[in-house]
């Protein structure tokens, strides 16, 4: 025991000289929404305010029940100026003595007074999203309790700030929203490293420091934990603050979004031998070139950016996050296949960035300015915070000088000459530096662009997702586009999650502020809307070219390997066969692994299945893609059963007994098999459906839509043991034709032959009226679970879905997805769940589209760009369906899909009209 005491005191002083040159960290807030420490509060108007109360830090005080909401623009003059007044006491570790202590705050919105002890700890930061420190040491006392005093107004004295920050386009929040902490220093460190690690091993860095030294020694460790290249050292020279070091290291392990390789780089100051100072920076070796009038090379390797605007933001914390919500978005964003984020308007949390690093996005961080610009003394402050917080990110590849009109030029110069890396610098919503980055192009304005133009082209905005128009709705059309132009780079969707926030005032109702941020993929709580899946599909890395599961197919798919920097051969490869059952049953599976093709980046080839020989008897194949680390990319699917081989399996047209008819005045009235029937003699349309349990509520039909209703002259017959009741045709009056088949068993069928009445039209189909407070849900085989617009048809999966009626609107409370109303692709049947009845819908044609009732439309802009347009009556089955528009742009100039059908038939031939035909099965059984 007298041994282990005797090590310990021999071991003590090692250990606090271990301790002496490290920077430490002593937190007085918390580290983020999900961990917090109270604070003394007082708020100066708004709810809860004129008294003192505590506050949980950090956090932005509207979320916590004080102040005022505003949505930004600085609607109205007066609000959102209340300022918050905090007080925290706090001790300071003995040892912390003759060691310089800085005071850091990672953000507070908007102007900071800091007091210890009641002394200023230096000027009024103004400006809300950067890391700004005080060094207190002066201030404070050690052994005893020192006072923290922050007065923090959210409308900033300086007007350049609320012009910057406060009319920006999201919600502005007040308070000390990211942590607050002491930093420990010793008197001689290392204030600034500046790395610049290129992807041929080249390794450069800048470091500055304060006090006495004479020499800096810097060493790497590979994520193994082991060295990597050799340890290397640099002598300063008496007198100096500033060294610049330089050593090649062969072969790094490069940084790219793909393989996120990472390195410490540990720095370490030295002073006559001795340690005196050491700092550690995760780095990565990779190269960013921009070549004029070609594009952004990565690595040597030409880019296609697919990103994505991200703001901070957590709907029951505001711009609080933590790293566990960074981790939840990026793995959101590199789940749709996202290779790049673009950080929406300002810098982000310190977390996220590490989480970008790590898990690999290409980043482009953003000085604020939205419309508005910083002065320049401000922005230029503001700018250097931001850059010696994030600059060693292997993860940021562009700097952005504000947003869309935000752009103080005299600051432009600032950014190369205090980037090491001379990162290219981006005007968002501008031509500049060679890029055209202009937001909101329509799709012809913009391919033009494109096609003509001699800039980079990389829209830092574009398809503005408001509510469900937009992101899915138009990517196909534009990405087909950016993909195959060799000027552009890709460009950035906007914009990630829902910016819906709990109101404390409002019972905790979400509020999006109207239609000014329902713009997400996601939703607040990153609920996954259909345009999520869409994009997954549309940007994955692997392209798969659309085939036929015809008899003759071989099992051989034609790839196209999207990656920059990976084989496919590096990646996973499965195939499924499946029988399906119903809904709620298992289907019956058969799959295996397949060899993963040697396929180049940016190169095409073949990836072969080894089908079995009873491949046909199944209903359906499914191919999915992995990733190198195992996540999923895509999984599609390709029906091998036709529509006509299902329906010869469900429709019944043998009976027990024959068919009877009554005809009166104005109807045909028919039984069969314990089903009756009414049908209009004059337009045919069926007015009535009954089985032994009553009524079905399904009538009013076909009804055409961009069609004439002009089914005329009805007759009928028999045909063997059926009944047939027929139009006829007629070239002139009665072109469109309605033929009805009653079989024995009760079943109905229903072929209508029809013209679109114009060359033009949103969407071709029929209706059929079903009360909407009749329904509980439906199943149905077809393409799902998410509903689709004509320029959105990606996404989704073939198979048997069950969907329980839900009344949700894209981006509106309950956020609930997916929605149940809308369009759904390549039907083949469809059972309805009423809450007295059920009956099912089944048709032999391909490409039908159903449709379940009207979404609710939400509150478009002043113009009705979105335009989700749809047909009368309640349930439809179309030929065509209509597409959607986004925030700035109509349907119809998102692209080619958004365009509305085109038919071209005026001689009324038969043989050239379209053909729907269903069967109806009534019995309920």
């Amino acid at each position: 025991m007298k041994r282990r005491f005797i090590l310990f005191l021999c071991l003590l002083p090692m250990f606090s000289a271990l301790k002496a040159q490290q920077t430490e960290k002593l937190y007085l807030s918390g580290t983020g929404n999900d961990q917090t420490v109270n604070w003394d509060f007082f708020c100066t108007a708004g709810a809860n305010s004129g008294k003192w109360t505590t506050i949980p830090v950090p956090s932005n005080w509207e979320l916590q029940g004080f102040g005022q909401y505003n949505y930004g623009f600085n609607k109205e003059a007066n609000k959102g100026k209340e300022q918050g007044l905090y007080k925290y006491n706090f001790k300071v570790p003995a040892d912390w003595k003759n060691r310089k202590i800085n005071i850091v705050f990672e953000g507070s919105m908007t102007d900071t007074e800091v007091k210890i002890n009641g002394k200023l700890a230096g000027e009024i930061h103004q400006g809300s999203f950067y890391v700004f420190r005080y060094d207190i040491s002066k201030l404070i006392k050690i052994g005893s309790d020192n006072l923290l005093e922050v007065k923090v107004s959210k409308h900033s004295a300086n007007q350049s700030v609320n012009e910057a920050e406060r009319k920006a386009d999201f919600w502005i929040f007040g308070g000390i929203f990211r942590p607050v902490y002491l930093e420990s220093l010793p008197q001689s460190h290392i204030e600034r490293v500046q790395i610049d690690a290129k992807a041929d091993g080249n390794f450069i860095a800048n470091l500055s420091f304060i006090g006495d030294a004479d020499k800096v020694e810097v060493v790497l460790t590979g994520k193994d934990g082991k060295r990597f290249g050799n340890k290397f050292s640099t002598a300063i020279a008496k007198g100096t603050k500033k060294v610049a070091l330089n050593n090649q290291f062969e072969q790094p392990a490069v940084w790219s979004s793909e393989f996120p390789n990472l390195y410490k780089a540990t720095f370490t100051l030295l002073k006559n031998g001795k340690e005196v100072h050491q700092i550690t920076k995760n780095i990565g070796f990779r190269t960013i070139e921009v070549r004029e009038r070609d594009g952004v090379y990565v690595n040597g390797v030409k880019m296609k950016f697919k990103g994505v605007n991200r703001h901070s933001f957590y709907p029951t914390s505001g711009r609080t996050t933590s790293k566990k919500i960074s981790i939840d978005d990026v793995l959101l964003m590199k789940e749709m296949n996202m290779n790049a984020v673009r950080m929406s308007h300002y810098p982000p949390d310190g977390h996220f960035l590490d989480v970008c690093d790590s898990l690999g996005l290409f980043v482009m961080d953003e000085l604020a300015g939205w419309h508005g610009t910083y002065n320049t003394p401000t922005g230029t402050k503001l700018l250097r915070e931001m850059m010696w917080n994030d600059e060693n990110h292997p993860s940021i590849v562009f700097w952005a000088n504000g947003n869309e009109g935000g752009h103080n030029r005299e600051l432009d110069h600032l950014f190369p000459e205090e980037d090491i890396q001379k990162r290219p610098v981006i005007h968002p919503w501008e031509v500049f530096g060679g890029f055209e980055t202009t937001h909101y192009r329509e799709f012809n304005y913009g391919i033009g662009n494109y096609d003509h133009g001699h800039n980079i082209l990389m829209p830092t905005e574009f398809l503005h997702g408001m509510f469900d128009g937009g992101h899915g709705a138009g990517i196909e059309d534009y990405w087909n586009a950016m993909w195959n132009n060799p000027l552009s780079a890709g460009g950035f969707l906007w914009d990630f999650a829902d910016q819906g926030v709990v109101r404390t005032d409002k019972n905790g109702e979400l509020d999006t502020d109207g239609n000014h941020g329902p713009d997400g993929i996601v939703g607040p709580y990153h609920e996954k809307e259909g345009s999520f899946y869409t994009i997954k599909e549309v940007w994955s890395p692997v392209f798969v070219e659309r085939r036929e599961m015809t008899a003759g197919f071989d099992g051989s798919f034609q790839v196209e390997n999207r990656y920059a920097f990976t084989n496919l051969n590096q990646c996973s490869f499965s195939w499924k066969l499946s029988s399906f059952k119903s809904a709620n049953d298992d289907a019956i599976f058969k799959g295996a692994k397949i060899d993963a093709p040697n396929i180049r980046p940016f190169e095409k080839g073949k990836l072969k299945i080894n089908l079995p020989a009873d491949w046909r008897s199944f209903d359906a194949l499914y191919l999915t893609a992995n990733s190198p680390d195992g996540k999923e990319l895509f999984t599609w699917s390709f029906p091998i059963a036709l529509p006509k081989d299902d329906a010869e399996k469900i429709v019944i047209t043998k009976g027990p007994a024959k068919i009877n008819i009554k005809e009166s005045s104005t109807n045909y009235e028919v039984s069969a098999n314990g089903i009756n029937l009414t049908f209009d003699k004059t337009t045919g349309l069926l007015k009535t459906a009954k089985n032994a349990k009553g009524i079905i509520p399904f009538s009013n039909g076909p009804f055409l839509q961009e069609g004439e209703n002009n089914f005329k002259g009805f007759s009928y017959k028999m045909d063997g043991q059926n009944l047939v009741i027929s139009s006829k045709f007629d070239k002139k009056e009665s072109f469109n034709t309605l033929e009805w088949t009653v079989y024995p068993s009760g079943w109905l069928k229903m072929q209508v032959k029809y013209f679109p009445s114009a060359y033009f039209t949103t969407f071709v189909g029929l209706n059929f009226s079903y009360p909407e407070s009749e329904i509980k849900s439906v199943n149905y085989k077809g393409n799902g679970p998410y509903r689709v617009w004509k320029n959105r048809m990606k996404g989704n999966q073939f198979g048997i879905w069950q969907k329980d009626y839900n009344n949700s609107a894209t981006g509106e409370a309950p956020w609930q997805y997916p929605e149940f109303k809308g369009y759904y692709s390549d039907l083949y049947w469809c059972e309805f769940v009423g809450k007295t009845q059920h009956f099912k819908v089944v048709t032999d044609r391909e490409d039908v589209f159903l449709r379940l009732f009207t979404p609710k439309k939400s509150k478009d802009t002043e113009y009705d760009n979105m335009s989700p347009t749809f047909p009368n009556g309640d349930i439809s089955f179309m030929n065509g369906i209509s597409a959607i528009g986004t925030k700035t742009q109509k349907p119809e100039t998102t692209g080619p899909m958004g365009m509305k059908h085109v038919f071209y038939d005026f001689d009324k031939e038969p043989s050239r009209a379209l053909d729907m035909t269903l069967y109806f099965g009534f019995s309920g059984k």
